[in-house]
């Protein structure tokens, strides 16, 4: 009987990855359709880290590539922070097997945030400033129209929560950013991917992941704390991801409380025609 099994086995799991694949590359397309991303003759730059999101945005947009109408080019780049036991071979090695034009930016962020933040203190702020400074300057001299990150669902949900819980604002990661200079487009295709997706499916393609020892290291992030309490709502219930995902794109923002969306003060009851005085009714 065992004999047998192995095959079925086989076609099952190469059935799922499938299935995997498919699911993540329409939820790609939808939100590159959903927020403009990417349009004809676009030169777009994918930000490789060697983390699992990063290869599986790579790997999404060479497939969206191939059967789009659309055609773009894309470029791969990796910023190399000079992190000690960094794996200097890895990324050139795959980029090269599967024919990425690449290009491999050394430049020693890693001793600056050492150097600038206390033991003990999160670095994720400093770090991430010379990271987009770096991959700023880089798509300006590679021509780059658009700059992809691989940000993913569980990313945006998690930036909305801190910034609820911890700095008082109403604010998520967005799809589609213009930097403030205006010179760059930032997009991030997998923001209707779970990230539970994109583990499974860097597992199915084998990709070699390269761990983070700086931001990746630290066990006091709030985010974590965030991320944990998602992963708890998803196990016990079941659709409040996706709808918490949802509400981000159904904003009322008469329905809040922040005067520079909606004038508030210029509220005044209106009446309609056969209406006694004294029964207003309020156009908002």
């Amino acid at each position: 009987m065992n004999k047998g099994r192995a095959p079925a086995d086989s076609r099952r799991a190469d059935y799922e990855a499938g299935k995997l694949a498919k699911r993540i590359r329409r939820q790609a397309g939808e939100a590159i359709a959903d927020f403009g991303m990417i349009g004809e003759g676009e030169r777009v730059m994918v930000c490789l880290s060697g983390g699992k999101d990063s290869y599986g945005l790579l790997d999404v947009l060479l497939s969206l590539q191939q059967k789009s109408p659309v055609k773009f080019e894309l470029i791969a780049v990796n910023l190399d922070q000079r992190q000690p036991g960094f794996p200097q071979r890895v990324l050139p090695e795959y980029l090269a097997s599967r024919g990425v034009p690449f290009r491999i930016v050394e430049q020693d962020t890693y001793s600056v945030v050492k150097r600038l933040i206390p033991e003990g203190k999160t670095m994720c702020s400093l770090c991430s400033r010379l990271r987009r400074g770096a991959l700023y300057r880089v798509a300006g001299e590679l021509g780059a129209t658009r700059i992809a990150l691989g940000h993913h669902r569980d990313d945006i949900l998690a930036t909305f929560f801190l910034n609820l819980f911890h700095g008082g604002k109403l604010k998520a990661m967005p799809a589609k950013l213009l930097s403030d200079d205006r010179r760059h487009v930032v997009i991030r295709p997998l923001a209707y991917v779970a990230e539970e997706d994109l583990i499974e499916y860097a597992r199915a393609r084998a990709f070699p992941l390269i761990p983070c020892t700086l931001c990746g290291s630290q066990e006091n992030l709030q985010r974590k704390a965030v991320s944990e309490l998602l992963r708890q709502w998803r196990r016990q219930h079941p659709g409040r991801i996706e709808s918490i995902l949802r509400a981000l794109t159904a904003v009322s923002p008469s329905h809040l409380l922040d005067r520079k969306l909606f004038d508030f003060a210029a509220l005044k009851p209106v009446f309609a025609p056969g209406k006694e005085l004294g029964e207003p009714l309020f156009a908002e």
